[in-house]
């Protein structure tokens, strides 16, 4: 066997490892795109109520870059396997091209969720406690009642700080609240007007108040969307290099 020969036929061996590696990998990171997918829209549907709570879009801004990045994500791993198995140079550029544009929607969402965890803190401090007793049962502020009712009774929590909040609550001021000292929601057994009574039998006296609890819930989210971000990204970059490899090892021909 001659050396061309030879030469040929290690870099037909190469070449295709490297498309059934590149395969492989299409396949888990079009499964990746589905769970980066599931985490944004788990995010804004299944806790959306607690957003309205927030001053700030940040939380859900992390949120829906993760939805777009996995979109693109399965969108680029089909794309990456049509272009594997054509061998076509055109399309492995728009395929790294794509995986970088990932790369940075995912840095971009966890540059954003570890600013939003600075400043988390100090935004719940200043516009929880308001929120709830300015807007509480109040015209055109139904998603706020909701998302406060759901809180109290979800987080086991009454009042922002604690219970005496409500005492200067707008809603618990008017006759519509009919004599009750903290929502119906703070009762530990939820009933029409338990909220007269604000003994710590009959309502939910946590110290912190709902700001401690939300503000660990939103961090453990945080924490999810960071690490869902970072992994990705590392398997990305597995990709960006199996790419190259491929496009270096194809021959530049006329498509």
């Amino acid at each position: 066997m001659g050396a061309t020969e030879y030469d040929e036929k290690k870099e037909t061996c190469g070449t295709v490892c490297l498309k059934y590696l590149l395969f492989t990998f299409n396949f888990l990171f079009w499964l990746a795109g589905g769970v980066v997918m599931a985490v944004g829209i788990w995010t804004l549907v299944e806790k959306s109520d607690y957003i309205s709570l927030l001053s700030s879009a940040t939380y859900a801004a992390s949120a829906y870059i993760l939805i777009l990045a996995g979109a693109i994500v399965m969108v680029t791993g089909v794309l990456g396997c049509c272009a594997t198995f054509k061998e076509q140079r055109r399309l492995l550029r728009v395929y790294f091209v794509l995986l970088l544009c990932i790369f940075l929607l995912e840095i971009l969402a966890g540059v954003l969720a570890y600013i939003y965890y600075q400043q988390l803190n100090e935004e719940l401090k200043q516009n929880l406690r308001e929120t709830m007793v300015q807007k509480y049962r109040q015209p055109e502020q139904e998603h706020v009642t909701k998302a406060v009712d759901k809180l109290q009774q979800e987080f086991k929590c009454c009042g922002s700080n604690s219970s005496s909040d409500w005492g200067e609550s707008v809603w618990i001021r008017t006759n519509e609240a009919d004599g009750r000292l903290v929502p119906d929601s703070c009762c530990k057994t939820q009933t029409l007007g338990c909220g007269h009574r604000d003994h710590p039998s009959n309502i939910y006296k946590v110290e912190g108040g709902c700001i401690t609890k939300l503000e660990n819930f939103i961090l453990d989210h945080l924490k999810i969307i960071g690490a869902v971000g970072v992994g990705i990204a590392c398997v990305q970059i597995v990709g960006m290099v199996f790419t190259c490899c491929l496009y270096r090892s194809l021959k530049a021909e006329p498509y």
